[in-house]
């Protein structure tokens, strides 16, 4: 399995615009739409990557968690789903309801929404403010499949903690690790 990191998008980027399919509910999703009262996290996952296996119980956990407390999630997909069928819509949505996902699961097939937040891997996780503004970039916590780690998702909840406690973040923010998003050719 390929190991990419994420490309650390610049803190206090603004979140990009996307209108995409939620493969949930057959709808079409903004930003706008999905983003939440107190912030938003937006993460490119995908179904088939072994990283993202590996998170998917912690993803619901802190979305269910952190949900209550104002914080939207949104979820994407932007892989070729012609080379890699496992990911395309269809499987997406079976895979949404399995994983019981209590988020907008978006398939970006252009892949014009994963250049624009300059993803690279799954799962590669975002944090945005109330206005949409970049806080967090990075890993959900130190663990990977076969590390030994147990998946805490402490970075994640330590960035979500600090921006509903309007306090800096001063912990280091590493990058995600997964894998790469598949491009078309």
């Amino acid at each position: 399995m390929a190991r990419t990191p994420s490309n650390m998008l610049p803190l206090g980027t603004k979140a990009p615009f996307f209108k995409l399919p939620d493969t949930n509910g057959n709808t079409l999703v903004t930003l706008k739409s999905a983003k939440g009262k107190n912030g938003t996290v937006i993460m490119f996952i995908c179904n088939h990557c072994p990283f993202v296996i590996h998170v998917n119980k912690e993803l619901v956990a802190i979305a269910n968690t952190y949900h209550k407390k104002g914080i939207g999630f949104i979820a994407i997909s932007s892989n070729d789903a012609i080379n890699y069928p496992q990911d395309g819509p269809e499987n997406m949505k079976l895979h949404a309801k399995n994983e019981q996902y209590p988020f907008p699961y978006l398939y970006d097939e252009s892949q014009e929404v994963a250049k624009a937040y300059d993803a690279a891997c799954t799962p590669d996780i975002y944090v945005f403010d109330k206005d949409l503004k970049l806080v967090y970039r990075g890993q959900l916590d130190d663990s990977r499949p076969g590390n030994g780690k147990p998946v805490t998702g402490n970075d994640l909840r330590h960035a979500l903690d600090c921006l509903l406690e309007n306090k800096e973040n001063t912990t280091v923010q590493k990058p995600s690790i997964g894998c790469n998003i598949k491009w078309k050719s």
